[in-house]
């Protein structure tokens, strides 16, 4: 029998808050949603062609509207109670999606399995998030396209800083990390930076890095946690 190791644990702990905070998520969110996330993702989802596409940390289905007209869709999650809202959404809309309870940092899916990735505020909340994004540039083909919608700490010494202070109290009640460096994570895993567009200054960027894995090192599996 395999060891539980301090990885194991920290997803045990995410998955039991999102599933504590799942009934009220939407509703904590709605002014956010409505005056700029709604936005952000609609702009990132006019990017991603139709195809064989792979959404993580679909939470509950706040995407699920723009997804792309033709696309083969597969969504994960590692909530339970996430996912059950999820497919409730795609059922009220009629989206035809196959939704699946997964943790992106162990992908049940074969090499080479999508064209396209796509995550939107996830990798804030991952424990290992070199790991889960080297295990997207492994189900993604390689040049195929992933996008990353992500907050992330503002490399300014006084704002910086206080981020990395208020870090655990947002982790302990919330879930996320509000001082990834996640850029720097899409290099460290050996993924090809596209572009990076700045949305609310350093706070709030669009990531766009292409599934490309081959010959890369191992890289340090944990920054700006």
């Amino acid at each position: 029998m395999r060891q539980t190791t301090d990885h194991d644990r920290q997803t045990a702990i995410t998955r039991a808050r999102y599933n504590r905070i799942a009934p009220l998520y939407d509703a904590v969110e709605w002014f956010t949603e409505h005056t700029a996330f709604g936005a952000w993702r609609q702009q990132l989802w006019t990017g991603v062609p139709a195809g064989r596409v792979l959404e993580v940390g679909v939470g509950t289905g706040k995407n699920l509207p723009f997804y792309p007209p033709g696309a083969q869709m597969t969504a994960i999650d590692l909530s339970e109670r996430m996912l059950a809202r999820a497919r409730r959404r795609a059922a009220a809309l009629g989206a035809r999606v196959d939704l699946r309870l997964m943790d992106v940092q162990h992908l049940e899916f074969p090499d080479n399995a999508f064209d396209a990735a796509v995550t939107t505020f996830v990798f804030c909340s991952v424990p290992d998030p070199v790991a889960g994004l080297r295990e997207l540039g492994r189900v993604v083909r390689p040049g195929g396209d992933i996008w990353l919608l992500e907050h992330m700490r503002v490399d300014r010494p006084f704002v910086g800083s206080l981020m990395d202070l208020l870090n655990p109290l947002v982790v302990r009640v919330m879930g996320a990390n509000i001082n990834r460096r996640t850029v720097e994570n899409v290099q460290l895993a050996g993924l090809k930076l596209v572009a990076v567009e700045e949305l609310r200054g350093e706070l709030v960027r669009l990531i766009h890095a292409s599934g490309s894995l081959s010959d890369q090192p191992d890289a340090p599996s944990l920054r700006g946690c």
